[in-house]
């Protein structure tokens, strides 16, 4: 059985030091991976970048993350990204990352992914200029999502996980007024993620949302905001692959 601790919207600054770091340390007790689901700082300043790394820097699990959208705000995300890593963390956008713990190979594929709505109520690539980038901008990071999933086909992972900021699924969107569905998610990552059908799919961004969902192909879809898990983590248990047969 594989461990994944996953958490996002943490939402960090400067008065916020150390108040995770305490449950981060449980973490090789309980998991074997950490997810970080985006909008990790309050408004994407390097500093705040900084208060992050302190509490998932040296930790004994590897720590897979993503921005979001806050963590774009201050127009530094290469800078915000650079420092997640030199504290140890893969970060990825469009990208893949294996990590292992105890022999097992873990594939995290990753992206901030973006908005627009779901199937039949959504944004399409017509019209002004400035609608037909953002309808574009999404298709992009799906697209990304979808070549990094596929990359992991190819890494022999006893595991595959899609991690996003913004949601795939309306289902993990309940509690949230329908008004703003379109500004939380896409149905393009549901479709790059049931393309290539990983074992779980991992999201934040939805404050007031619903934990559980699902694509409709199947895939398990959790919002790991944490407001809506209300804790430092929650931590899902999956089976790892089957070993082969002898021959």
């Amino acid at each position: 059985m594989i461990r994944v601790a996953a958490v996002g919207d943490i939402h960090m600054g400067p008065d916020s030091q150390g108040t995770l770091r305490p449950a981060f340390e449980t973490l090789p007790e309980c998991a074997d991976v950490l997810l970080l689901a985006g909008d990790l700082t309050r408004h994407g300043t390097p500093e705040e970048a900084r208060v992050v790394a302190r509490e998932i820097k040296d930790l004994a699990v590897p720590v897979v993350a993503v921005l979001g959208n806050h963590d774009h705000h201050d127009d530094h995300p290469e800078e915000v990204t650079a420092i997640l890593r030199d504290a140890g963390a893969h970060v990825l956008e469009g990208q893949a990352a294996v990590v292992t713990r105890d022999g097992a190979r873990i594939g995290v594929a990753g992206t901030k992914g973006f908005g627009g709505g779901f199937v039949g109520r959504c944004a399409g690539e017509f019209g002004e200029p400035i609608m037909k980038e953002f309808v574009r901008y999404s298709r992009r990071r799906a697209d990304g999502l979808l070549a990094a999933l596929q990359q992991l086909d190819e890494w022999n992972c006893d595991v595959r996980i899609a991690l996003t900021h913004f949601a795939p699924v309306p289902d993990t969107l309940a509690g949230e007024p329908p008004e703003i569905y379109p500004f939380l998610g896409s149905y393009l990552l549901a479709e790059a993620i049931d393309t290539a059908c990983p074992d779980l799919a991992v999201h934040g961004h939805a404050h007031a949302g619903t934990e559980h969902g699902m694509t409709s192909g199947g895939v398990r879809v959790r919002n790991v905001a944490q407001p809506v898990i209300g804790q430092a983590f929650h931590v899902y248990n999956l089976p790892g692959r089957e070993p082969a047969a002898p021959a």
